[in-house]
């Protein structure tokens, strides 16, 4: 069926999604507004662009202690308000966030807060592997851009599958709280500690 250019404005001025999105959340529901809606909101698109750019004053900081008291974290994650803030999704939200933390001892909350040195060794090594390979100069540079992408999905929170659920990662579970508090919320800091080791 044919998506018309009103059509995908209406979805726009309801979502504040961009035209491509919109366009595909259309075409996968046939043109039904209200499925559109609930395509973009299952996939945390809606909200999250809409709110992406709020204040977020409020939230919560929780800790996790595991393994005897050998990991301890401490997690910070924002949102718009107070109500939401206190709010029990958003509690359990952060709790599982810091427990995930344990689990997985992600390096930064997401790309930009890896710090240069450890992504520069990264790829030196990727380079290295890349070349010993005895693959063509021209895909050297692929293959190493793929090995950095499964490293930022290894190594920053947003990226790691979801310890509870490996189907999604930390971001689709974000976005689900953003698509069902219509808030915009950020996962801020967090510190995990570990039993003999000092932080660099």
């Amino acid at each position: 069926m044919e998506i018309t250019a009103s059509v995908v404005k209406e979805l726009r001025e309801k979502t504040g999604v961009g035209m491509m999105d919109c366009k595909t959340a259309l075409k996968e529901s046939n043109g039904d507004i209200e499925k559109a809606i609930e395509y973009l909101r299952k996939k945390g698109i809606a909200t999250a662009m809409k709110r992406g750019g709020r204040s977020t004053s409020e939230g919560q900081v929780q800790s996790y202690i595991h393994a005897g008291g050998k990991i301890g974290v401490l997690v910070e994650v924002n949102c718009e308000t107070d109500f939401t803030g206190k709010s029990a999704d958003f509690t359990e939200f952060v709790k599982n966030i810091a427990m995930h933390i344990a689990a997985s001892n992600p390096i930064s909350v997401n790309r930009d807060g890896i710090p240069a040195d450890i992504l520069e060794k990264e790829k030196d090594i990727y380079m290295t592997q890349a070349r010993e390979s005895g693959k063509p100069e021209n895909v050297l540079a692929k293959i190493v851009e793929g090995k950095i992408n499964k490293f930022y999905a290894d190594t920053t929170l947003l990226g790691q599958p979801y310890v509870k659920n490996p189907d999604i990662t930390i971001q689709d579970l974000l976005n689900d709280l953003i698509a069902k508090t219509g808030e915009n919320i950020i996962i801020n800091r967090f510190v995990r500690f570990q039993l003999g080791e000092t932080n660099g």
